[in-house]
């Protein structure tokens, strides 16, 4: 009985349905991307980018951005576009503001912390976070290039 107390599989992960492990695959990476894309295109500031504005085919969209994600976080070389210029393209006809990229982040973290645990995960969102800024720095910069001196 005692063993069970210090168990992961406490009533509470019974209650769950699942216990949470870290990302180890491709699947796993799916998995996690289907699900946030989920949440993406119901939310109504976001759907409109993605569906209307960029116009992605999800079963096109996903095979790439599982691709993108494999290589920042097994080191994966199947990925080699430069995703800035899809964003400028995008940005150039609607532009990204602040609350699209916290709602990016947080509907990102949302969905992995539902899903997965661990250090791949926690990796994963820290990126996530580094690329939302980066994008929102870049793009800014773009729609307002320094004045020539």
């Amino acid at each position: 009985m005692e063993a069970m107390a210090s168990s992961p599989y406490t009533a509470q992960a019974f209650e769950s349905g699942l216990t949470k492990r870290d990302l180890c695959d491709r699947t796993d990476i799916e998995t996690f991307v289907r699900a946030f894309y989920a949440r993406l295109l119901v939310d109504p500031e976001l759907a409109p980018l993605f569906l209307e504005v960029a116009a992605i085919d999800l079963d096109k969209h996903v095979p790439i951005i599982c691709d993108y994600w494999q290589k920042l976080l097994f080191g994966d070389t199947t990925y080699q576009r430069h995703t800035i210029n899809k964003h400028r393209a995008i940005n150039a006809q609607q532009p990204f503001t602040a609350r699209h990229f916290a709602l990016w982040t947080h509907h990102f973290t949302t969905t992995m912390n539902a899903r997965f645990k661990g250090p791949i995960a926690d990796k994963a969102k820290r990126i996530a976070l580094r690329i939302a800024h980066n994008l929102s720095e870049r793009l800014a910069e773009s729609q307002n290039p320094p004045p020539n001196n």
